[in-house]
């Protein structure tokens, strides 16, 4: 055990881990490269601009949740080592498997005295709040519009209803110390509490807004007629689709599963075409908004160690 600690904690293996984790994300902006000039040459700058200036808000509120979390198990850490933390250990999403980001997490997390269960534990929380509030929004769209679907409604309602109640701190506590009964390792010191957990769903809610508005604003770009209930809809359609894209684990940062999803929702509004614009422009700017965040936690970090 001591041994694969030392291994955990080499430099040299975490240094391996960021060039895998960055050719990853380079490898989403290179393949997309020639299709994405090509969008962008028929979508207004001001558009473009405003989708990337969403992407970093998105990511923004998405870390306030993650440190809302944290700080609701014991670990109130400012924004200078949120950003180190949070920016460096999401780049981990464009490694397949769906779990990088959190170990990340908990090895940076190590340097600020942050317990490895409680890193792990606020990481893998903040990424079911996601899961969980994207899921609910995508499910409350769902009942709301004519998108066709196998599914019985009373089933839907049904899973919006387990979604709520696994957002409750009981369940949700009894979850975590299950987690770590499996692992055979103690649980967290604290529970998450209410106000915690409320604020940080609050916080992951409005990410969703943002991205879906995102997500609007660059449909109507290419042809979508602007409308309350297509910004609705959008919000709705691309949380259901980061989910999807999540719960596939097998490809980097839902590759492939996003725009199948978007598709379906989006068919009557856009063409084939334009939907596949939307999901690479939103897609790419969410990459760049994530490799600003990394940028920025890696320059905080190398700042912080030489003083």
């Amino acid at each position: 055990m001591n041994k694969l600690k030392k291994i955990l904690n080499s430099p040299i293996l975490r240094w391996f881990f960021l060039a895998i984790a960055l050719a990853g994300l380079l490898w989403v902006i290179v393949k997309n490269w020639a299709s994405l000039t090509e969008a962008l040459a028929a979508l207004p700058w001001q558009i473009t601009a405003s989708s990337f200036v969403l992407a970093v808000a998105y990511v923004f509120f998405t870390m306030w949740s993650w440190k809302v979390i944290l700080a609701d198990l014991g670990s109130d850490i400012n924004w200078n080592t949120s950003t180190q933390l949070f920016g460096v250990s999401q780049i981990g999403k464009y490694i397949p498997g769906g779990v990088w980001n959190i170990v990340a997490a908990a090895e940076i997390g190590r340097d600020h005295k942050i317990p490895a269960r409680r890193s792990v534990t606020a990481m893998t929380v903040a990424v079911l709040i996601s899961l969980l509030s994207g899921a609910g929004i995508g499910v409350l769209t769902v009942l709301s519009t004519s998108v066709s679907i196998q599914v019985p409604t009373w089933l839907i309602v049904l899973l919006l209803v387990v979604l709520v109640a696994l957002l409750m701190p009981p369940v949700l506590n009894r979850l975590i110390g299950f987690g770590f009964k499996l692992l055979k390792r103690p649980a967290p010191e604290r529970q998450m509490t209410f106000k915690g957990l409320g604020l940080a769903t609050l916080l992951a809610v409005i990410a969703w807004g943002i991205a879906g508005v995102q997500i609007w604003l660059l449909a109507c770009g290419f042809g979508m007629e602007p409308s309350a209930s297509g910004m609705a809809l959008s919000i709705g359609a691309y949380a259901l689709a980061w989910v999807a894209g999540f719960l596939v684990v097998v490809v980097p940062a839902g590759t492939g599963v996003r725009e199948s999803v978007l598709g379906l929702f989006f068919a009557s509004a856009l063409t084939s075409g334009g939907v596949l614009a939307v999901v690479l422009v939103s897609r790419i700017a969410m990459t760049f908004a994530d490799l600003l965040f990394a940028a920025l936690g890696a320059l905080l970090k190398m700042r912080g160690g030489r003083r």
